[in-house]
């Protein structure tokens, strides 16, 4: 049973009862491709213990060429911050890999190649992902996306993060 209690801005959010367990990674659930219109799904990544190590020229480089090397699902629109990345992504092939292996067989490609060993391990375990049913959430997660490195006082105008962009156009029919 959840109970609702009062969050610090006066709205009322809702919490898991304290004595049910809390799940502790993420469910992926399969893609679903109905023939008519593309599968995209929405993906966030972080980085183990949410380091801060991603925004560079040379992470960015990695994750560019780990996405091109993982050809069995195509990346669309992206935003690397300090600790995490956001991405929408649609299968590549018509029997394209799993989700799960697909993000394991990139990341496992950017950690072989990273440069500094300190800094390893790079990534959690696990991701967060959502498919997504129609081109409207698609726009409204991307503008969500597209503002996260003002909201974190990373830049001014969200045009002028440099970590962002779009490897393929993701488009629904």
């Amino acid at each position: 049973m959840a109970e609702c209690i009062e969050n610090k801005n006066g709205g009322v959010q809702k919490t898991m009862h304290k004595d049910l367990p809390q799940r502790k990674i993420p469910v992926h659930y399969c893609v679903h491709d109905d023939g008519r219109k593309p599968a995209i799904v929405y993906v966030t990544v972080c980085t183990d213990k949410r380091k801060n190590i991603l925004c560079g020229s040379n992470a960015h480089r990695l994750l560019l060429k780990a996405w091109a090397a993982a050809n069995s699902w195509m990346v669309g629109r992206y935003m690397i911050m300090p600790d995490h990345i956001h991405f929408f992504c649609s299968p590549d092939a018509l029997y394209p890999s799993g989700l799960e292996q697909w993000v394991q067989y990139w990341k496992a490609i950017v950690s072989r190649e990273w440069s500094i060993p300190e800094e390893r391990p790079l990534w959690q375990k696990s991701f967060w992902d959502t498919q997504l049913r129609s081109s409207d959430r698609y726009d409204e997660k991307w503008n969500y996306v597209l503002e996260n490195p003002v909201r974190a006082d990373l830049c001014a105008k969200s045009n002028d993060w440099p970590w962002q962009g779009e490897l393929n156009v993701l488009e629904w029919c």
